[in-house]
Order: C-alpha cells, then sequence, then structure tokens
C-alpha cells in the first residue's frame, strides 16, 4: 500500500482525488481502526486556516481577544460535531468516488467488528450462561 506524500495528503483532505495507485490507501483511510479520528483531523485541517482568519480579524477589529477566542472555539466545536454527525456518509462518499460501491466503508467497518464482537458475546455467555 502506498501512502500519499504530505503535498498529496493536503490535497486529499481539501477534497482532491488521488492517482489510482492510491485507492488501497484510500480504503485503509476510510476502514482503520481510526477513521474517525481521521475524519475529524480531515475537518479540521481544512477550517483551521478560516479559523485562524476569523481569530484574527475578531481580536483586531474587536479587541477582545478572549470574546473572539471564545467565538472560534466555538466554531471549531460546532464544526467538529457536525463532521461526527457526517462522517460515516462522508467517508462512504469519498470511497465512491474511487470506483466502490455506495456503503462499502461502512459495510466493511461493520464485518470487522462483527467478529470482535461475536468474540464479546461468547465470553460473556459462557461466564454469565445467557445469550446476549
Amino acid at each position: 500500500m502506498r501512502r500519499p506524500n504530505p503535498a498529496l495528503w493536503l490535497w486529499y483532505q481539501y477534497g482532491g482525488r488521488l492517482p489510482a495507485r492510491y485507492r488501497d490507501w484510500v480504503l485503509h483511510d476510510a476502514t482503520c481502526r481510526g477513521w474517525l479520528a481521521r475524519a475529524l483531523l480531515r475537518t479540521f485541517v481544512v477550517l483551521a486556516p478560516i479559523f485562524v482568519v476569523l481569530l484574527v480579524l475578531l481580536g483586531l477589529v474587536g479587541g477582545n481577544w478572549p470574546v473572539a477566542l471564545g467565538s472560534v472555539l466555538l466554531g471549531v466545536l460546532v464544526s467538529l460535531r457536525f463532521a461526527v454527525t457526517n462522517a460515516m456518509e462522508s467517508v462512504d462518499a469519498r470511497l465512491v468516488r474511487y470506483g466502490f460501491p455506495p456503503g462499502h466503508a461502512t459495510a466493511t467497518r461493520r464485518a470487522k467488528d462483527a467478529a470482535k464482537h461475536a468474540d464479546e458475546a461468547e465470553r460473556y455467555r459462557r461466564k454469565w450462561g445467557r445469550s446476549t
């Protein structure tokens, strides 16, 4: 699996399409254990320049840096909330652009989790004598 260089990675974060040779890495990015953290990082990377400009403008124009910082922090939190809410759909849509069927990332993650949860359910059943 080839990883994109920093310039291509940044292009990918801003919604650009990577060359076909990175298709396996894009699938890994969408289905690995830290996929949600990667989706949140993507949102933060895209919005960070906007938040910095807003902080400077609010601080200079308003002159009240604590209020400007609080306003921008609230914007960051709201943006991250929207990112979490739409993460599955966003990642699935990203994979569709690389030729994967709709919902492929979610189905792949669920299949990986099913085996783990089956083991946990079996341990629970053995210990407590009930099925989950």
